[in-house]
């Protein structure tokens, strides 16, 4: 099986493999035209320029999320300090939709504070999901990802970044927390 599109390279199409044929070829038009609400121009420019790419050497927290749907992948690599994001680190295998919330999180996770960086799950998740209002402040371009409320199975991949970057951060706060026992 052909990997995934990943970040720099893979299928011009997003969310297909490089071997799949052309779009085009196996739709019609009226799927396309609806796709493009999906898949529109800014979506796959974050997508196609994803910094922090790459494992932390030795973070305080990591943590990997799959789509059991399309096999979407991210691994989030991640130090705290003071509360905020120090250093940030990623591994991303997913379509366009999960390759561009990765984009997002990485152009503005570093500095961010743990609040801040569960808020803007929890939005993406309501805008998502329920229907909330897109995100604000240092994520909101997070608003982008707005159309694939009509697309139930797209869903996790577009949540596996944030999902992956809370998790890592509970972990980091337990790695933080002093050690509790018999005193």
């Amino acid at each position: 099986m052909d990997s995934l599109t990943t970040s720099g390279g893979g299928s011009p199409h997003p969310g297909c493999r490089a071997s799949d044929p052309p779009l085009a070829g196996r739709v019609n038009s009226a799927h396309v035209d609806h796709m493009d609400g999906l898949y529109h121009s800014r979506v796959l420019e974050l997508a196609a320029d994803i910094s922090r790419v790459g494992r932390l050497t030795a973070p305080m927290g990591s943590s990997t999320k799959v789509s059991r749907v399309c096999g979407s992948t991210v691994t989030v690599d991640l130090n705290v300090s003071d509360g905020k994001i120090s250093d940030l680190g990623m591994a991303v295998e997913a379509c366009a939709l999960g390759q561009a919330a990765a984009a997002i999180l990485a152009r503005h996770g570093v500095g961010a504070s743990v609040e801040e960086i569960v808020a803007a799950r929890d939005s993406l998740k309501a805008m998502i999901k329920e229907g909330g209002p897109p995100p604000e402040g240092r994520f909101w371009e997070l608003r982008h990802l707005e159309g694939v409320r009509d697309y139930p199975p797209r869903h996790t991949s577009t949540m596996l970044a944030f999902e992956a970057a809370v998790a890592a951060i509970e972990q980091a706060q337990t790695a933080l927390a002093p050690a509790s026992g018999p005193g």
